[in-house]
This record gives structure tokens, sequence and C-alpha cells, in this order.
């Protein structure tokens, strides 16, 4: 008897199997990460998913991020997380640099290494946009109330310090060291709003800067980041597709 034919269908593909199946980096963020937390803290994840070249074969394409599956959960497709990690987005350089990495495969590890190709002068202009943003809501607070969300402030006050260290190093710090007490006082709202904005408006100044002066490149590195792309992209376009099976006769059979 002639055996029926062999023909493939599509198996579902959903966010939450992209996230399980194919995550290459994952990593603890929030304040877990930057050593602020206390004891109602959640544990906010960031990680980066993979998806399989041929799903960008379909009209349908792969999704560029994904809130969940679990609680506090996050993570972006590689591409779109090279995109915005060249743009210097802070939440997303801050995962290259996390100290608490949950998981990473052969991609993630060179992902990893591959960091400081994201690094440029650029900082100062992404994270300052970042926190003008952040600092007109904590104005129109004290306006409206007499008083910001003080958790903000905080965190307002550890991004720009970062960035600081950051244009001034090269380097990326995410936790705060013996920042910590400091800042802590401050999410109580143990310090005046008045003290706040004053180290917020040193804290630009000394930005805008080291900007100028630090050792950052004038550009990111674009191309190797890139050819890094590229290279994940063929790799993973000759492997079997995971989203295809082969039936016999449509299942029928």
């Amino acid at each position: 008897m002639v055996p029926a034919p062999l023909e493939t269908r599509r198996v579902p593909v959903t966010p939450a199997s992209l996230v399980r199946d194919h995550t290459v980096y994952s990593c603890v963020m929030g304040s877990r990460a930057f050593g602020l937390a206390t004891e109602d803290s959640d544990t906010d994840r960031r990680g980066v998913f993979l998806a399989p070249t041929p799903l960008f074969w379909r009209f349908e394409k792969p999704p560029t991020h994904v809130e969940g599956p679990a609680e506090e959960q996050f993570g972006w497709e590689l591409e779109r997380f090279c995109e915005l990690a060249l743009r210097a987005d802070p939440n997303v350089l801050e995962c290259l640099y996390s100290p608490l990495v949950e998981y990473a495969d052969a991609t993630g590890r060179e992902l990893l290494a591959l960091r400081g190709a994201f690094l440029s002068r650029g900082v100062g202009t992404s994270f300052l946009r970042f926190a003008d943003g952040r600092r007109r809501r904590l104005d129109a607070a004290v306006r409206a109330h007499g008083a910001p969300r003080w958790k903000h402030a905080m965190h307002l006050l550890r991004l720009l310090a970062s960035a600081r260290d950051l244009l001034r190093t090269g380097t990326l710090e995410v936790r705060v060291g013996d920042r910590r007490e400091a800042l802590l006082a401050v999410r109580r709202g143990e310090v005046p709003w008045a003290e706040v904005s004053a180290r917020l408006d040193r804290l630009v100044e000394e930005c805008e800067e080291a900007a100028r002066r630090g050792p950052l490149p004038e550009e990111p590195d674009r191309r190797r980041v890139e050819d890094f792309l590229v290279r994940v992209r063929r790799a993973s376009a000759a492997l079997p597709d995971p989203y295809e099976e082969a039936v016999r006769d449509g299942g029928r059979g």
C-alpha cells in the first residue's frame, strides 16, 4: 500500500510559546536589580526572545514584544531589542547590565558580550529626554498635590546618577551601591522637594557636561550589531520550522 503523501500544517504560535521556547536572555530588573528593594517590592523580569526566522516569511509577523506570560514579565524580540538599545533606550540598556541574570544561552551570552557596541554619547540625549518627561510629571504632581510621587522621584535621581556615571566612565552601573540609604530617604518623603529638585537640576547639568567630555564614541557600532543579528537569523533559518509539522494526507490518512 502506498502511504499517503506528506503534507505540513502550522502549529499555532502564541506570544507565550515564543517566550517559553525561544528566550535567549532573561534577567531581573526594577528595585531588586538597583539594590533598592524593600519588603513589598515586586520582582520585575525582562527578557529577549529570538523568533524563529521562518515566522518572518509569513504574512503575519511575530510580535516585537510580549507582556507576560508571568506577572511583572516583559520580553522583546531580539531585533526590536537591538533597535532600542542602539537608540540608547534606558530601560533596554539597563537590562543588558543587570546584575541579576537568570538565563542566557549562547545567543544571549553573545548579546551580553556585545553590549559595549550599543553605547555612545547618544546616551546623554536619550536618558535626558526620558528624564525630562518624568520630571514634568513630578512637577505636575507638586503643583496639583503639593508633593510628588516620592518613589518616582527616587528612581529619577537614580537614573540620572547612572547616566552621569555612564557618560563619565563608559560603564553602566545598575546597582546604586552606597547611595541606597539616601535614595530610600527620598522614597519615604524625608527629603524636602526643594532639595530633591535641586539635586535633579544638578544631575542634569553634570550629565550634559559628561556627554561633552566623556569617553563614549559619537555613534554606536551599528555594523557590529547588525552582523550579529544577521548571523543569528541565518542560523535560525537553517533549523526546521518548530511551528510546522508533517502529517499524512492532511492528517486524515
